[in-house]
Order: C-alpha cells, then structure tokens, then sequence
C-alpha cells in the first residue's frame, strides 16, 4: 500500500513538474519571440502570471493540488497584472503625448521670440531710416537757409 501512494506521488510531481515547465516554456517562448521590447501592459501581464502561478502552486501544495492552484493562480495574475500593466502603459502613453505638445509648444514659442526680434530690428532699422531722413532733410533747408 505505502508503495503505490508512494508511486502516485511521484507521478503527482511529475506531473506538476511538467505543468510548471510548460508555463515557464510558455512565457520565455512569449517574450522571446517579441521582436520589440515588451509595453507596461505585456509586462504586468508576464510578471502577474508568473506571480501568480507561483503563489497559486505553493497554495495549491498545501491543499494538495499544485497544478490546478498554479493554473488558478496563474489566470488571476495574469488578470491583476493586465490590469495594472495596462494602466502604467496608459499613464506612459499619456506622458509621452505630454512631452510631444510641450515640444511643440517650445518649438513654437522659440519661433515667436525668433520673429518678434526681427520685428523689433526691422522697427528699429525703420526709425534710423526716417531719423537719416529727417536729418538730411534739415540739413537741406540749413543750405536752402545760407545762400
């Protein structure tokens, strides 16, 4: 008798084993097959898997079923760190439009300064003008004066 219970709990751990290795298997083949770096969002989801699958194995061994504790785990991580994955890569995206407006607002705003100085030249180009003007105009009727 103690040696079939003996048997079935090596094959019980086996395969659990086995259950483990194909979530592992699973989740490097996931992000190693991305060509580009994962988003906050697949992050979250990968690390509350992975989290979950391993508290949901430990729970699941004290009750005495570390598959389906793992498999329960597992799902709920995945849903929790979606969640939360998805909300920092909202927060991201939100902070990366910010930084483009606030780029454009400056590219604007250095464009403004550049014309505003120009005028403020052309302005002052202007008055030397009318005061060369004014001035040789004087200077014609101090002449027109003396003969």
């Amino acid at each position: 008798m103690e040696r079939v219970v003996a048997v079935e709990q090596y094959k019980g751990a086996e395969t659990h084993k086995r259950i483990l290795t194909a979530i592992l298997l699973g989740v490097l083949l996931i992000t190693g097959g991305c060509a580009q770096p994962l988003n906050k969002r697949e992050q979250g989801f990968l690390v509350g898997t992975g989290l979950g699958a391993a508290t949901g194995a430990i729970i699941g061994a004290a009750v005495g079923n570390p598959a389906a504790g793992a498999a329960i785990g597992g799902a709920m991580g995945a849903i929790g760190g979606g969640l939360i994955g998805d909300q920092l890569n909202n927060q991201e995206v939100a902070q990366n439009e910010q930084a483009k407006q606030l780029a454009a607002q400056q590219r604007e705003i250095q464009q403004q300064r550049a014309e505003l100085e120009k005028l403020k030249k052309e302005k002052q180009e202007k008055e030397v003008e009318d005061l060369r003007a004014e001035l040789e105009q004087l200077r014609a009727e101090r002449n027109a004066q003396r003969r």
